[in-house]
């Protein structure tokens, strides 16, 4: 009985150690700048551009909804493009989540890669100096 008891916990234990993601230091990151802001009724569409380690030069433009009357928090959708130093491109669909206090909006979303690689991806964005800090953790790397 305590052989089968241990196997279980090893068990158990492997398994969620398999499945587990370290997101204690990120892969990478970068600052982004925010290059248009263009409000509509309940969203507003956003550019931005600039380096992020590991995928060179990078273009984004998201639609962010808000879902409260206050405009505190909402969804993310839109799309990331990168040309990296070798000059592939590479692409991604954008969907997430965001949270904004004053000037400042956290943005949260998973990106999957057309290269095979995911990552989890948090944005620190400051309206007023125009400007956004990412970083990532990544969850699987790129097929290649």
């Amino acid at each position: 009985m305590k052989k089968t008891i241990l196997f279980i916990l090893l068990s158990f234990a492997f398994i969620f150690n398999s499945f587990s993601q370290d997101l204690s230091e990120p892969k990478g990151g970068g600052t982004l700048d925010i290059v248009l802001v263009s409000p509509g009724d309940g969203y507003s569409i956003m550019n931005f551009e600039g380096n992020i380690t590991g995928y060179g030069l990078v273009f984004v433009k998201l639609k962010v909804a808000s879902i409260n009357s206050s405009k505190t928090s909402g969804t993310l959708d839109g799309d990331a493009r990168t040309i990296l130093n070798d000059g592939t491109l590479i692409s991604t669909p954008i969907k997430g989540s965001w949270k904004r206090t004053d000037a400042l909006m956290k943005f949260y979303f998973l990106d999957a890669i057309n290269n095979g690689a995911m990552n989890f991806v948090m944005w620190d964005v400051n309206l007023l100096e125009k400007k956004a800090d990412v970083k990532y953790f990544e969850l699987h790397s790129a097929d290649n």
